[in-house]
Parts: C-alpha cells; sequence; structure tokens
C-alpha cells in the first residue's frame, strides 16, 4: 500500500534593511530559496529574498509572500491559497519624473510581451507620495510616505476598475547619501531604502488584503568599476520592476479567516496555514519577528537559527525564549532540515552525539 505523507513545508525568513550577510542585497539570498526547494515541498519565502531586479526565479513549490502578509499567515489569522496567474495592478508615484516612467512602463510592457504576465492595469496616485528614508542607530533602515491614502486610492480604483488581485507600486525614492550608496554598491552597507519599502507594501497588504511589492524608482547612476557582485543585479537596466511582476504573478492569495474580523473566504483543500510549517530558517541575530515568534510558540515547527549570516540586530533565539538548532551556515540548516524531515534527531548527525557509557563500579 503506498503511503501518503503531509508535504514538508519550510518558511525561508531574511529580515529587511538590517544589512544581512546573505539577504541584504538584491536577490542574495535566491540561492538559499533554491536549495532549499530541492528538500522541501514547499518553500514560502518573502519579496526581500526572492526580488533580484532583473533576476527572479519562479517555481511552483516556492510562495512569494510580503512580510505583513508572512506576519498574519504565522499567526494564524491569514491562510495563503496557492494560484496560477494573478492579474496584476500597477500603482505609479505622482511624484516620477516623465523620462523614469516611460523606462517603467517599458518594463510592464516587456514582462506582458515576453513573460506573458497579465497585467490588469496602471493608476497613477493623485498627490506625490513623498517617500523619506532613515537609519536608526543600530544600523536598520526604515522610512515614511507623506501621503499614504494617496496610495491607498490608487490601489484599491485598481482592485475595484479592473479586477486586480495583486498589486505592484513604484514609488519615487529621493537619491541616496553618496558615502552609504558607495558602501553599498561596494558590498559593505545596508540597503538604505528596504525598511521604507516594506512600509509601502505593508500598507497596502494591511488595507486591501491582496499580495502587494514595491519597486522603488531611483535616478540613474554612472557605472562604478569596483561594483560587488552582490549589488549587480540591481545595475542590469532601469528599473527593479521585472522581478517584482514575476513574483507577483504567481503569488498565493490570502485566505482571511473569520477570527481575524474578516468572513471573506472558507477554507478549501490546498490552502496553508500555520500549522503546515515544519521548519523556519532566520539569521541567528533576528529572531524577534512576529513571524517567528508566532511559530516558536508551536510545538511541531523547528526553529533554526543560522549563525554565519550576520545582521546588525541583537536578537538571539534564547534572548526571546525561543527553542532553535543552532547551525554554522546555510548548508548546515539544509542538513538540518533533511535530519528533521527524516525523523532523525539532529545531534545523532554529529561525532559526539554518543559518548561512550562507562560500566558503573560494582
Amino acid at each position: 500500500m503506498t503511503q501518503h505523507h503531509r508535504p514538508y513545508t519550510t518558511l525561508l525568513i531574511v529580515p529587511t534593511g538590517i544589512a544581512a550577510a546573505i539577504g541584504g542585497y538584491a536577490g542574495d539570498a535566491m540561492p538559499i530559496a533554491r536549495a532549499l526547494m530541492q528538500i522541501s515541498d514547499r518553500v514560502i519565502t518573502h519579496p526581500n529574498v526572492l526580488n533580484g531586479a532583473q533576476l527572479y526565479w519562479n517555481e511552483p513549490n516556492l510562495f512569494y509572500v510580503e512580510g505583513y502578509g508572512l506576519d498574519r499567515f504565522a499567526a494564524g489569522e491569514w491562510g495563503l491559497r496557492p494560484s496560477r496567474r494573478n492579474r496584476i495592478g500597477v500603482v505609479f508615484d505622482a511624484a516620477i519624473e516623465p523620462d523614469l516612467r516611460l523606462r517603467h512602463h517599458q518594463a510592464i510592457d516587456a514582462t506582458r510581451a515576453t513573460l506573458g504576465l497579465d497585467i490588469a492595469g496602471i493608476a497613477t496616485t493623485d498627490l506625490p507620495l513623498g517617500v523619506t528614508v532613515r537609519t536608526s542607530d543600530s544600523g536598520a533602515s526604515w522610512g515614511t510616505i507623506a501621503h499614504p491614502d494617496s496610495l491607498l486610492r490608487a490601489a484599491d480604483r485598481l482592485r475595484r476598475e479592473t479586477q486586480a488581485n495583486a498589486i505592484a507600486i513604484v514609488a519615487r525614492f529621493p537619491d541616496e547619501d553618496a558615502d552609504a550608496l558607495a558602501n553599498y554598491r561596494h558590498g559593505c552597507g545596508v540597503d538604505a531604502i528596504a525598511g521604507a519599502e516594506a512600509v509601502i507594501s505593508h500598507l497596502v497588504v494591511r488595507e486591501l488584503g491582496l499580495p502587494a511589492a514595491h519597486a522603488p524608482a531611483l535616478a540613474a547612476i554612472d557605472p562604478d568599476p569596483a561594483l560587488s557582485p552582490r549589488a549587480a543585479a540591481e545595475e542590469l537596466g532601469h528599473t527593479f520592476l521585472p522581478c517584482i511582476l514575476v513574483g507577483l504573478s504567481r503569488a498565493p492569495q490570502f485566505v482571511i479567516s473569520p477570527i481575524a474580523g474578516h468572513s471573506r473566504h472558507m477554507r478549501q483543500t490546498g490552502d496553508l496555514w500555520a500549522e503546515d510549517i515544519d521548519s523556519v530558517i532566520v539569521p541567528a541575530s533576528a529572531c524577534g519577528g512576529s513571524a517567528v515568534l508566532s511559530l516558536s510558540a508551536t510545538t511541531h515547527t523547528q526553529i533554526i537559527a543560522v549563525e554565519d549570516n550576520t545582521t546588525t540586530m541583537r536578537v538571539s533565539p534564547e534572548s526571546v525564549g525561543i527553542s532553535a538548532v543552532r547551525v554554522r551556515s546555510y548548508l548546515d540548516a539544509i542538513g538540518a532540515i533533511a535530519a528533521h524531515r527524516a525523523g532523525i534527531a539532529t545531534h545523532a548527525l554529529t561525532a559526539a552525539a554518543y559518548p561512550s557509557i562507562k560500566p558503573q563500579q560494582a
């Protein structure tokens, strides 16, 4: 008789804007996600991991979930419903200059003609969004927008008038500080815009309950012969939009449960819920996020903390009372998942797992 096992599901988290050694740049954690797809039936991760500007990776068992939605999912309030094709609405910030806007329109046309994506429509905000970026004393980036209501009006118009069920946002970001930009391009700085990007996408997902992601509109800069390979994906073209549109094209829809005060959807076979998560991989110094804390309260979810992926944070699993398997690298994390999936205790795979037992004296 053939045995049917429950699919093994891994959640990969690399928090945004905290100078992660892996995942602190555009798409440089994508190889981790690709490797995990070989040992997990389903891999859930967020745009920070999969957005590589002109570069991207899309597989049926890879789920692209925005950070706010991921937090609600981990808390058991929202589910994820796999989608084969989403209709994407694109919101443009009114502050984007005509030439820069044209480049983004051409990126949209390219994804329609070359990748066959379903772009439902485009809307422009009725006010400039007024994005600002900041860096905290801890080294993490954050930011604000002056007119969030304008963003929501444009996104909701796309939802109502074009039946868009995923929203891409393109906001004009201020030109970056020259020294900070140089450090980032040379592979030793924090992503100064990531925190503000998260604010923008969180707002749309929270208010509309639709998949959303953000691509910054930035002025062109001169080529740098000392460019770090980790920063190179961001400089291949005039826009970051292609990876956003690809990610959103098959992003799972949110199933908002009555627990969260809604009854828009009923559970269906194939939906994913927090109880389906078998393992979570997170940098060992960044264990204070909402999703990790929520899932750490379950008994069946294994938290794997990766020490080599250093960040500007100092929140260890022990400091927040989380029981975690500490590993040195993502290679070790992959081994820990293979052991967990096989039902093998990780300590059984080390040479010192079973020291000799000396016979007791009579």
